[in-house]
């Protein structure tokens, strides 16, 4: 048990929580069709860590593009998904690899939402580049009716209390009573060592980026 969830090893449509330990393909094909709202996934970059076999550019896109096809499949017709990368790097060059795999969500009909940048304020420093500090989040639906709660996302106005000078709406608030729109670009801490939520995992996703 993990608070008040039952683990399971593998899907069933009444389980609460899954942890699943091998290739999420496997996973993903026992899952029905449409069954997800929402799925947020931050796949191996290539870089040849202890968790993956370094491949060659064209081959890790097309087995990302596995990986994709399957998501697609199980994802509602209302529901987002929401793909975390950095830059795949090989000799101090960088690429992108959210630019390497947008046209094989594209090719699937997905709707791309945000680009949505996590900058962070640690990490490795560079010697013959700037230090890289932000990673992408790629937003997409499956189409152009689906589930957004801008309401319980909201963060505090700069100015609160700020009112219209002018016009038909003289004195009334100006920004929403619940707050703004937080922007496409996130401020969130990455988990580094010392870090509350470190694990023995070599990559630890922040619980607040979720």
């Amino acid at each position: 048990m993990m608070g008040r969830f039952k683990i399971n090893s593998g899907f069933s449509k009444d389980a609460e929580c899954v942890l699943f330990h091998g290739d999420c393909r496997d996973l993903l094909r026992r899952v029905p069709e449409g069954y997800f709202k929402l799925i947020v996934t931050s796949p191996p970059y290539n870089l040849g860590k202890a968790y993956e076999k370094r491949l060659s550019v064209e081959d890790y896109v097309a087995e990302q593009a596995t990986v994709v096809k399957e998501c697609v499949r199980v994802l509602h017709p209302r529901g987002s998904l929401c793909w975390q990368v950095g830059n795949f790097v090989d000799n101090g060059e960088i690429a992108p690899i959210d630019i390497l795999l947008y046209p094989v969500f594209h090719s699937h009909g997905l709707h791309l939402r945000n680009r949505i940048i996590w900058h962070f304020r640690h990490g490795l420093h560079a010697s013959k580049r700037f230090s890289g500090r932000y990673e992408a989040i790629l937003w997409f639906t499956k189409s152009n009716d689906y589930t957004f709660n801008l309401d319980d996302v909201r963060v505090p106005q700069k100015y609160p209390g700020k009112k219209y000078f002018k016009g038909p709406k003289r004195g009334e608030l100006s920004g929403h009573p619940m707050g703004k729109n937080p922007s496409d670009i996130w401020d969130i801490p990455n988990v580094k060592a010392n870090h509350v939520e470190k694990t023995c995992h070599q990559r630890v996703f922040a619980l607040s980026l979720i």
